[in-house]
This record gives C-alpha cells, sequence and structure tokens, in this order.
C-alpha cells in the first residue's frame, strides 16, 4: 500500500510518536505492520520479553520473514542469562525515537509491557543499579534478624516507603534499603525525581476486547499453537545451556516458567497447558488494569477493520 501520509509534512516540525498498547495476543503487531504499510514509520517494540535472543515461539516474537518485511527495534538485544530493566528501555527507545524522527519519519511503539511506555512517558527515576555486595549483606541481615527487623529499619529512614511496602514483601523491601545504602537518598527522594522522556506529540492507542472472553479464547488458541510449533524443544535448549534457572527476568515470562516446571517433572503437560494458558491470561488482565488508569489514551476495539483509519485520522489532524 502507497504511504497515505506525505514524509514531506514533518520537514518542518517534529514527527510523532504512536504508542500501540493492549493486552497480550490482542492484535498489536499485525496493526504496528498496517501502519508501516501506510505512514513513513519505524517499529519499536516495548516488550520485556522480545529483549531476548533465543526466545521466539514463547514470546509470540514476529517470524524472521515478518522481521525482514517489518524491521522491529529493541528485539534480541539481550541474552537470556541477562537483565534489561526500564531504565534500559528508556535509553534505548529515546535514542530510535530520535533517530527515527531525524529522519522524518514517525516512531510506532508497540507491545505490551506497561511500564516501559509509564517509563517513557512520565520519565523515569533516576534509581541506583543492583548492588550484590548490599544485597547480600541485607538477605543475611534478614536471616539473622528477621523482616521484621529490616522493616523497622526503613520506618526509621523513610517512613513514606514503609508504609507502603508490607514488612512481607522482601524484594520490594531489600530494594529500599539497598537504594538508601548504596546512594544516602531513601527511594521516597528519588521516586520524585524524573528523568528524561519522550517529547512532542504522542498518540497513545490501546486494543481491547468487546468481551473478555474473546481474548481469552485467543490466548489459548495461541499457547496450543505454540505447542504446536514445538515450543517444548526451544525451551529444552534454554534449560540445557546450565546458566539459566527461575529467577531469571526471562525465565520468568510467562509461558516459559510453566515449560521449564514440565520439563523439570513438576506436573504433567495438560497441567503445563492449562498452567500456562491461566498465567497468560492473568498478564492480559495486569495489563488491562494498567490500561484503564491511563490518561489520554484512545481506546480501540480488537479486531476492528476501522483502527487502521482512526490512527491515520489523528496522524492527519496534528
Amino acid at each position: 500500500m502507497t504511504n497515505v501520509v506525505d514524509p514531506k509534512i514533518f520537514d518542518t516540525k517534529q514527527p510523532p510518536v504512536i504508542c500501540l498498547m493492549g493486552p497480550t495476543a490482542s492484535g498489536k503487531t499485525a496493526l504496528a505492520m498496517a501502519l508501516y504499510d501506510t505512514l513513513p514509520c519505524d517499529i519499536i517494540s516495548v516488550d520485556s520479553a522480545l529483549v531476548f535472543k533465543g526466545m521466539d515461539i514463547g514470546t509470540a516474537k514476529p517470524t524472521a520473514k515478518e522481521l525482514a518485511a517489518y524491521p522491529h527495534q529493541l528485539i534480541d538485544i539481550r541474552d537470556p542469562s541477562e537483565s534489561y530493566s526500564a531504565a534500559d528501555f528508556c535509553q534505548d527507545a529515546l535514542k530510535a525515537i530520535a533517530k527515527s524522527r531525524e529522519k522524518g519519519r514517525i516512531p510506532v511503539l508497540v507491545g505490551g509491557t506497561m511500564m516501559y511506555f509509564k517509563s517513557l512517558i512520565d520519565g523515569i527515576s533516576p534509581l541506583p543499579e543492583a548492588d550484590q555486595n548490599i544485597r547480600q549483606a541485607i538477605a543475611k541481615e534478614a536471616a539473622d534478624k528477621g523482616w521484621h527487623y529490616m522493616h523497622e529499619q526503613l520506618q526509621g529512614f523513610d517512613p513514606v516507603s514503609a508504609e507502603r511496602i508490607h514488612q512481607n514483601d522482601p524484594q520490594r523491601l531489600a530494594r529500599a534499603i539497598e537504594v538508601y545504602r548504596k546512594t544516602g537518598n531513601t527511594l521516597t527522594q528519588l521516586t520524585e525525581i524524573k528523568g528524561d522522556k519522550v517529547s512532542g506529540n504522542v498518540l497513545q492507542f490501546a486494543l481491547a476486547p468487546k468481551e473478555r472472553s474473546d481474548l481469552h479464547a485467543r490466548i489459548e488458541l495461541r499457547f496450543n499453537q505454540m505447542i504446536e510449533q514445538n515450543f517444548e524443544k526451544e525451551v529444552i535448549a534454554l534449560k540445557q545451556r546450565g546458566d539459566l534457572h527461575l529467577d531469571l527476568p526471562s525465565m520468568r515470562c510467562v509461558g516459559y516458567r510453566q515449560m521449564w516446571q514440565y520439563l523439570a517433572g513438576d506436573y504433567d503437560h495438560a497441567e503445563m497447558i492449562f498452567k500456562g494458558v491461566c498465567a497468560t491470561r492473568q498478564l492480559a488482565k495486569r495489563q488491562l488494569t494498567w490500561l484503564r488508569s491511563w490518561q489520554n489514551l484512545h481506546w480501540l476495539p480488537m479486531e476492528d477493520k476501522n483502527n487502521l483509519q482512526v490512527i491515520l485520522s489523528a496522524v492527519s489532524k496534528l
């Protein structure tokens, strides 16, 4: 299809950014590809699972053929043994957006990792990276004296965070203490500071089902398709590497944890599929919960044939 928006219109003004959000299996990728066919745009992935190499089937990553025809940035940029934070994403996404705009093209950000979108749109707080030595010291202290004692410590220097973080939430509690010990500033202080964020016109769209049962059916169908595409073989290969485990962000991705536990003998094949589908539905529920509180959001009915035209109309009015 020929581009319906003349790239020259952005010669004298900054191209907008299009954010295409929605729950898993709602059709975001297909709509992004349709935009690529009709607009002078670059697709930038906003997905915390698609960043990992070798995790293709279980993440519903676009195929090699699709990526050749519709290039996506920020896909396959980390090994599954590595971490990738919201701060990492913001840094990479802002660079990709700037390069796209410099060419007079429209950045199209597509994905379902809502924390990434929020960090990019609102700006992310300048929190320090993890410090393993401090974390180990906190863990040892908690093992010796208990998390109740650690919570009392937090109450002493950051009562706002202590009110928000329960003493039975060791991960968040340890992080709040770690931030203070590393920087001398409280988590409350640092989260009030916002870093760089995307500038200019930002058009935000979200795909959502008319009926939740429709999305549930799509999720179940897609998970079973992954099984048919030999998702099991993909996870076997990851498991055989020997350097991956279930505490890593990559292996905590929905589907991968359930398949890993099935391969470890924790439950049978049918239960793995059931648990995988349920975990994916829970993810979709969390994504929709995020979106319901989103500001300046345009809702698009899932599978509606007019969605492309709605976005093109919004772009043409800028």
